[in-house]
């Protein structure tokens, strides 16, 4: 399998997911205004930490997705909190939800974990140069599973972004992200990732590498599922990145 062999495969399924999404996006939205019916005996004990409002939202996509069937389901304890196996892949599927009050942490680039990639390269300073000593970023997945083997499949990482109003959890943006299998390397070099908070985390800079930039047409690697034209115009301002691919998809 080359490379362009690669991001065919996974522009392959990260369409696949987009229009699974959209085909259930009313039921989606549904199941994110259930919170509501049960409001008074939940309120009190909420402090708008994002990991509250991220086991609800878990809740509800992982949910569309088992029931729906698709792949197997793995067991491996390494790995992202949604992770099957198709025909021709392993997939690891993580959310990532974020409030506005950090919304510079949704819109270029996002948190990823060792187990929910394979994309091993160097973190770079935002200024080009290299961080001394250098930072090599090490994930836990490989690129591919069983590789050299009769029975080798691909590893592939998607990202499903939502961004929501911290004080009534109203959902302004929901994305799917494809981020690039470690093999892209040879191509994408360390414009993949950014430094994390911390030395050994790291963060995928998805605005940098946002198309597939082997395949002919270069389709983009994010897919915007939902964007609320009502939100604030700051807000609105700051999502213009996907704003602009949410209107191209609607075209």
């Amino acid at each position: 399998m080359n490379n362009r062999d690669i991001e065919n495969i996974e522009n392959k399924y990260l369409n696949k997911f987009y229009y699974f999404m959209k085909y259930v996006e009313d039921e989606m939205m549904i199941g994110f205004a259930t919170k509501e019916k049960i409001k008074e005996d939940w309120i009190n004990e909420y402090d708008s930490k994002i990991s509250d409002f991220a086991v609800g939202a878990e809740r509800i996509i992982y949910a569309l997705f088992n029931g729906k069937g698709i792949g197997q389901a793995n067991s491996s304890p390494v790995g992202a909190d949604l992770f099957f196996e198709v025909d021709d892949a392993f997939i690891h599927i993580d959310l990532k939800t974020v409030q506005t009050d950090n919304i510079g942490d949704f819109t270029k680039n996002i948190f990823v974990g060792i187990n929910q990639n394979s994309y091993k390269s160097e973190i770079i300073k935002a200024n080009g140069e290299s961080f001394e000593p250098n930072r090599i970023y090490t994930p836990s997945l490989p690129t591919f599973y069983n590789k050299g083997k009769e029975n080798q499949k691909i590893c592939l990482s998607y990202f499903i972004t939502i961004l929501y109003e911290k004080e009534n959890l109203d959902i302004l943006n929901i994305n799917i992200i494809s981020m690039p299998n470690g093999e892209l390397e040879k191509h994408y070099k360390s414009n993949v990732l950014c430094a994390g908070k911390l030395k050994h985390e790291a963060r995928f800079s998805f605005t940098k590498v946002s198309k597939f930039e082997l395949l002919g047409n270069q389709p983009s690697r994010v897919k915007v599922i939902y964007f609320d034209k009502n939100m604030r115009e700051d807000f609105r301002t700051k999502l213009s990145f996907f704003e602009n691919l949410y209107l191209k998809l609607e075209d």
